[in-house]
């Protein structure tokens, strides 16, 4: 108990130690010495370094900003992002540098590999050294492409379609300056308008263009009449109709839909109309008519004399040689021409003469002379061969016809005396008509290809009618033939072929 007291008092005494110490330094201040030690003491190894980076930083910020003051400088003359288009020519702007009052322009080298012909991104430096001073700067060029391609349509950029058709694509090409053909990429989609082509090229430039399409029928069907449109019967000859084709754009074949009106009598002398009509499903309409005359026997003088037209004759084929190319030459030029055909050559060729629009007429069967001119019968024996042969392929009856020879040649002196005046009148009574010619291409004495060309087209004339003879069995004149229809395109003439509308051109009978 008494040791517990003891220590009780010792402490208390300490404590009152220190409030005297307390109050005396109040009084007196406080000791520098010792404030500092104590506060170093408070001081953690974790706040000594937070004050460390602190005065760094402050040192870092320092120098950095005085060399920013007194290191050189350059300066870029324009934008430091410059674009161009391709193909175009980069122009260097260059830059300028200062330091210290001084000019250190001269000192820059610019290194650039900027090509205007590839689209990219390029950086251009400009690097300075200057003493201790090593500085660069850069400056971005872009070449791009901001021009579209282009699309360019095939045909018209403008149809009418058939209702109840689907367009059928014609063609397109597209193309880009930079890359090229872009054909396989063109998109295509139908719109209310049309079809629409759109194309992008490389650098997403787009480019559309519209083909504008109507489906309407607005097309009248076309009628066309086999045989002559104009035909000439004999008193009380049968007439018999040669038949037509009807064809439509949209409603195709329309042949059995064709109205005919119109009779023939062939009992009285007259001029009869035989009409043919038809209405497509669109009721767009087209009517043709025929013109059948009825007489005692042909007039020499007449037919339509059409001036400034040409009528390409061809005698003694066909031949399986010559004339199917003779052919191919007038379709793929649209002209009609007039066969004097023979008993020679295929079938096939007579008939594609009559299908494809040309007048088949009757020149003879044997081209004997001293058989064909031997007497009056002898001759309509020969011409009635060839005249079966005609009906039996196309179906018509033909009555053009051109003698061998010409209706000139003298020839038939040496057979029958006078035989040419009889056969002309002969011919005329029967409802025939003849035709000569008033051009010689040459060919039956043996023109060649150029000379067949100059003999026909030196001869033409605008103020006349210009039937040409030539003969389908020779190459020379199917060599020719081209040029010549070129010719008279080119010049102003029109081709047709003869028919019994047609004026007769005839030479003066010699016999």
């Amino acid at each position: 108990m008494k040791v517990v007291k003891k220590k009780k008092e010792s402490i208390a005494k300490k404590v009152e130690n220190k409030k005297i110490k307390l109050n005396q330094e109040e009084v007196m201040g406080p000791d520098l010495q010792q404030l500092g030690f104590e506060i170093k003491k408070d001081l953690t190894p974790k706040k000594k370094k937070l004050v460390f980076f602190i005065i760094l930083f402050f040192l870092f910020v320092v120098l950095f900003v005085c060399l920013h003051l007194v290191v050189p400088k350059i300066k870029l003359n324009g934008d430091s992002t410059i674009e161009i288009s391709y193909f175009d020519t980069y122009q260097e702007l260059g830059a300028t540098a200062q330091f210290l009052g001084r000019d250190l322009t001269k000192k820059i080298k610019i290194t650039e590999n900027v090509d205007p012909n590839k689209i990219g991104t390029y950086q251009i430096v400009y690097s300075l050294k200057d003493g201790i001073f090593q500085i660069k700067k850069e400056r971005t060029v872009k070449v791009v492409d901001k021009k579209a391609p282009v699309i360019e349509l095939e045909g018209e950029e403008e149809y009418n379609v058939c209702p109840n058709e689907k367009f059928q694509e014609i063609g397109f090409a597209a193309t880009d300056e930079y890359d090229g053909t872009l054909t396989e990429k063109v998109k295509i989609k139908e719109t209310e308008e049309g079809i629409l082509y759109t194309v992008e090229d490389s650098s997403h430039n787009l480019y559309s263009i519209t083909r504008k399409i109507h489906y309407v029928d607005t097309i009248p069907p076309e009628i066309t009449l086999k045989g002559n449109q104009t035909m000439y019967l004999t008193l009380n000859e049968t007439y018999q109709e040669p038949g037509f084709t009807a064809i439509d754009n949209c409603s195709k074949d329309l042949t059995e839909k064709v109205i005919v009106t119109g009779t023939v009598s062939v009992g009285q002398i007259g001029t009869y109309q035989i009409n043919y009509r038809i209405k497509d499903d669109a009721g767009n309409e087209q009517a043709v008519t025929r013109k059948v005359i009825v007489s005692e026997k042909t007039d020499p003088n007449s037919g339509s004399y059409q001036k400034g037209v040409i009528y390409l004759t061809f005698d003694d084929g066909p031949s399986n040689v010559t004339t199917g190319d003779i052919l191919n030459v007038l379709k793929e030029e649209g002209v009609k021409a007039t066969f004097f055909v023979t008993n020679n050559g295929p079938d096939y060729l007579i008939k594609r003469m009559y299908d494809e629009g040309h007048t088949v007429a009757l020149h003879t069967a044997s081209h004997n002379y001293s058989q064909v001119y031997a007497s009056m019968d002898s001759y309509f024996n020969d011409l009635k061969i060839v005249s079966d042969r005609v009906k039996r392929i196309t179906g018509q009856t033909s009555k053009i016809v051109r003698f061998p020879g010409g209706s000139s040649n003298t020839v038939s002196r040496n057979y029958s005396i006078g035989i040419m005046s009889q056969l002309s009148e002969a011919l005329f009574s029967q409802g025939y008509r003849y035709y000569d010619w008033n051009i010689d291409s040459g060919d039956a004495a043996g023109a060649n290809r150029e000379k067949v060309y100059q003999n026909v087209t030196k001869n033409l004339s605008k103020n006349k009618m210009n039937i040409v003879l030539m003969h389908d069995i020779k190459i020379a004149t199917r060599d020719a033939i081209r040029d010549i229809i070129h010719y008279g395109k080119e010049n102003g003439y029109t081709f047709e072929r003869i028919d019994m509308d047609t004026y007769m051109i005839r030479q003066r009978i010699n016999n």
